[in-house]
């Protein structure tokens, strides 16, 4: 258990004191055409996304939140930047959720007039810090972006938010370097309780994102520092939602859904393991395509090359598949159920975790 956050409310959701770590995306339409943000967001809660984040670049897209939210069934997060309207306007839209730039709104008074339509409707707000937009006053000081200039930054605007009597507050500190992210929420959590939203600000693509994202974020949670996750992946935001639920699952902070445990092979496996392991990885997609990871049972699949690790080191394994000569055997929790052909290893084991998961 790590460090105890006050909770915030987001929506019907918490954020922070001591509730599960919650996963959240951001939608990559333009946020004006309201049916194709709303397609992407079903999309996403049918992978299970637990709040939604969309970009309001101006009053259009303000003004449209309300027709999205209406439509939708998770907590919506307005994005603003620059313009304190914009964020004006979202509140009155009903959005669950501000996130705000402190690097380019600054002025005290266009603050507090967020801030006092945020209490008015109950609303948080998640001060976020990004390494490419500290103010130029802070940069000055430190020559550069360290954690302790964004940890500056960041408790600089939580002092204006606490002196205009607002606490229900979110933080985030985000930057494209990995170490500078991990020191930067390590400084914040030991100053302040406000719950955390973790991230590795423009991850990149797909391959290397989710690397950086693995290791930053799951460095943090391992640390028991975070409340929520957002992986920033350049590409379809299903897959971030996804690589943020794997995160949580090799930590052991959320449990559902299938996890593959499979041998890397060696001179002992006489079946081709790889293409198996490929054949049931596609199945399990097709499986659990378009469904809730929070609605899915539980299970350990093993994928095992020969009778050394499997079912011997995969015994805890809900089920699984060893090779042989020209057959294979499949398990269940150590024992051997029954023997099947080379060729139908994977088909077989797919059909069995059907049963086992009741689809």
């Amino acid at each position: 258990m790590g460090k105890i956050t006050r909770k915030i409310k987001i929506g019907k959701l918490d954020i922070g004191g001591g509730r599960p770590v919650l996963v959240q995306s951001m939608t990559k339409t333009d946020t004006r055409n309201v049916t194709s943000t709303v397609k992407q967001i079903k999309d996403l809660e049918k992978v299970g996304c637990e709040i939604v984040r969309v970009a309001i670049p101006d009053m259009a897209a303000a003004k449209v939140l309300s027709k999205i939210k209406d439509k939708i069934n998770i907590p919506l997060v307005g994005d603003v930047h620059f313009d304190y309207r914009l964020a004006l306007e979202a509140i009155a839209q009903g959005v669950d959720k501000l996130r705000l730039n402190p690097g380019n709104i600054t002025k005290k008074e266009e603050i507090g007039k967020i801030i006092k339509a945020a209490k008015k409707r109950k609303i948080p707000i998640r001060i976020g810090i990004n390494s490419g937009s500290l103010e130029k006053n802070i940069l000055k000081k430190y020559g550069k972006v360290t954690p302790e200039a964004m940890v500056e930054s960041a408790l600089g605007f939580v002092r204006i938010f606490e002196n205009l009597s607002f606490f229900d507050i979110v933080l985030s500190l985000k930057a494209a370097d990995v170490p500078t992210t991990i020191k930067a929420y390590e400084l914040i959590s030991r100053k302040c309780d406000y719950p955390l939203h973790l991230g590795i600000t423009e991850a990149g693509t797909p391959f290397s994102g989710t690397i950086k994202s693995a290791v930053g974020i799951g460095t943090l949670l391992f640390k028991g520092i975070g409340d929520t996750i957002r992986v920033s992946l350049t590409g379809n935001p299903r897959e971030e939602v996804k690589v943020g639920f794997e995160i949580l699952k090799s930590l052991g902070l959320r449990q559902y859904g299938p996890t593959i445990i499979s041998c890397p092979t060696c001179g002992r496996c006489k079946i081709p393991l790889i293409k198996i392991a490929q054949e049931v990885e596609k199945g399990l997609a097709q499986i659990y395509n378009f469904k809730s990871p929070a609605l899915i049972k539980s299970i350990q699949i093993a994928i095992m090359g020969c009778i050394v690790n499997g079912p011997g080191e995969a015994k805890e394994a809900d089920i699984g598949i060893a090779g042989g000569q020209h057959f294979g055997i499949l398990f269940k929790k150590g024992k051997v159920i029954k023997k099947i052909p080379q060729k139908d290893l994977s088909k077989e084991l797919l059909k069995e975790i059907k049963k086992l998961i009741n689809i």
